[in-house]
């Protein structure tokens, strides 16, 4: 059996302890060990370490300083470009004609003296670098971050941003994704945080060199501000504190940094599927107010309760919010669309060639008429891309009926959901009994009813007339009607087909639909005026006094002889 020094040593004191008599010949003989081993157990209660046999003289002893000349021309190079192993014993071999080293000879040789050279190099500096932990006061400072997220939106997956921002002394996160990190997203995102907070960080908040903040770095913590970052800050009344530019900055706002990442990590794992960007920030709000209980590591309290001291220590928020969307003008092309950003998006047929007021805002493209919104689109981050919405066009097609099928605006319709199956159906039944140019005229009134009346009325009422082998446009308008009232659906503001929103009709359209009343109380809605534009001309002249020159006149002299006679 086995037995350590350590054993042998403690055994060989403990006889000599019981025993004062025993020799040391005995105790040799006794644990099979020599005389020499008792004495220096005697001696030592810890064995000795065994001797190193000296260093053996290294086969790269000649070319040690050629080495290390290289090593230290890497450190003023970039970091992609300093010399391998490879290149070393390359130059070994061109240069100084030294072939005698192996590959792992020299690599192990590397892979000691280089960190080495890098502290001779800092000798004599008076830091080094490393990380030093903080101690935040409260309400004083936040971080603010983006991280990119990946979303399956509207069935497609697509590439978006998270942005953070973190009180330093809580830890108290809000998080809200946006379709580009652009500037209209950056302000968004200090105002969803400022409400969500219920105040701004009294001190300042940290960032990196974001372009939307910044627009040059200059030495030192200078920089150059946007003019449109200098007026948010100005609203809100905070302070920014920008850190060093690359990764060693980064460290300044760790915090953020990996809270970015372990909320991506913790709730966005696997891919969300959504159908707005809309729909999953509400989601990650109700996350944020859920996290209140969590316990950072290290810390005993939850992160609600912390922030509960820093509350009351937050400066107030200003009487109204920053409108962080830009307006713009752009015009109206022919093809009904509009450029934001190199992106196309489609407009009412009525406003071609006229500037038309666009809001542009962090997730959604809002087009104005007057004070009403007219349409709404999702931002689209790929340049040259477009969103088209059918309703949009319905005016122009009616005109050109043969241009519905090829349509860009009826293909989106028809991907995002807006032109059901019973759309199609009902076409093909009606080009089937009219023909195709006036079956597809018939299609687009029924289009023009979603401006009157919701979108599952009037699908109800395709339906119901499709069964009775019907295409008339006039009975699908009575059977929407009926279906409103057993459903108990309101019907108050007038909808566009495939718009987010409710947007307001066009008045022209509102004056040629003539709405009549029923024996049922029902409203029934004429389709036929829609057919034929209105009558432009002035009414008719009385023509009263010149048919009072047309009737023959009475001879008052023969009446007065005769009379006479």
């Amino acid at each position: 059996m086995y037995r350590s020094r350590e054993w042998i040593f403690e055994r060989i004191r403990r006889d000599r302890r019981l025993d004062p008599a025993v020799s040391g010949r005995t105790l040799a003989q006794r644990y099979k060990v020599s005389r020499n081993t008792v004495a220096k157990a005697l001696a030592c209660p810890v064995p000795s370490g065994r001797k190193k046999p000296p260093p053996r003289k290294s086969v790269l002893e000649p070319v040690k300083g050629f080495i290390d000349a290289m090593l230290r021309e890497d450190l003023d190079v970039w970091k992609k470009q300093k010399h391998t192993v490879d290149r070393i014993l390359e130059r070994l071999a061109g240069e100084h004609d030294f072939e005698q080293a192996s590959y792992s000879t020299v690599r192990d040789y590397v892979r000691k003296r280089r960190p080495q050279i890098v502290l001779e190099a800092k000798e004599g500096r008076r830091h080094l670098e490393g990380t030093v932990p903080q101690e935040k006061r409260p309400g004083e400072e936040a971080e603010v971050d983006f991280a990119d997220v990946w979303l399956d939106l509207a069935g497609q997956r697509r590439k978006c941003v998270l942005f953070t921002l973190r009180m330093s002394y809580s830890g108290k996160a809000v998080h809200r994704v946006y379709a580009t990190a652009s500037q209209e997203a950056f302000f968004e995102g200090h105002v969803e945080a400022f409400r969500a907070l219920g105040g701004v960080p009294s001190v300042h908040i940290r960032y990196d060199n974001l372009k939307p903040a910044v627009k040059q770095v200059l030495f030192g913590r200078s920089r150059t501000e946007t003019t449109r970052w200098v007026s948010f800050r100005s609203w809100y009344g905070f302070s920014a504190f920008y850190c060093g530019p690359g990764e060693e900055g980064a460290h300044e706002k760790g915090g953020v940094e990996h809270e970015g990442g372990r909320f991506r990590r913790k709730h966005l794992v696997p891919a969300p599927e959504v159908d707005a960007l809309a729909d999953l920030n509400e989601r990650l709000a109700a996350i944020d107010a859920a996290e209140d209980a969590r316990h950072i590591h290290g810390r005993p309290t939850s992160i609600g309760f912390d922030f509960e001291q820093e509350r009351p220590l937050l400066a107030p928020l200003p009487a109204d919010e920053y409108e962080t969307g830009i307006d713009l003008m752009p015009l109206v092309h022919r093809n009904g669309r509009v450029t934001v950003r190199q992106c196309y998006y489609s407009v009412p047929a009525k406003f071609i060639g006229t500037k038309v007021r666009v809001k542009l805002r962090a997730n959604e493209v809002w087009v104005y008429d007057g004070r009403q919104v007219a349409a709404r689109h999702p931002r689209l981050t790929r340049r040259y891309t477009y969103h088209d919405i059918l309703d949009h066009y319905l005016e122009i097609l009616l005109v050109k009926p043969g241009a519905f099928a090829g349509a860009a605006a009826l293909a989106q319709a028809r991907a995002e959901g807006g032109f059901t199956k019973v759309h199609e159906a009902y076409w093909a039944a009606a080009k089937k009994k009219a023909g195709d140019k006036e079956g597809t005229r018939m299609l687009i009134e029924v289009l023009l009813l979603h401006r009157q009346l919701p979108a599952a009325a009037v699908i109800a009422g395709m339906s119901t007339v499709l069964k009775v082998g019907s295409v008339s446009t006039d009975l699908i308008a009575i059977e929407a009607r009926k279906a409103i009232e057993n459903s108990g659906m309101e019907d108050a503001e007038p909808a566009c087909l495939h718009c987010d929103d409710t947007a307001p009709g066009d008045e022209d359209d509102d004056a040629t639909a003539r709405d009549t009343h029923g024996d049922d109380g029902a409203k029934v809605i004429s389709l036929h005026a829609r057919r034929l534009p209105p009558d432009a001309r002035p009414a008719l002249p009385d023509m009263s006094k010149y048919d009072r020159l047309l009737t023959p006149v009475t001879d008052t002299a023969k009446t007065r002889k005769g009379t006479s006679a």
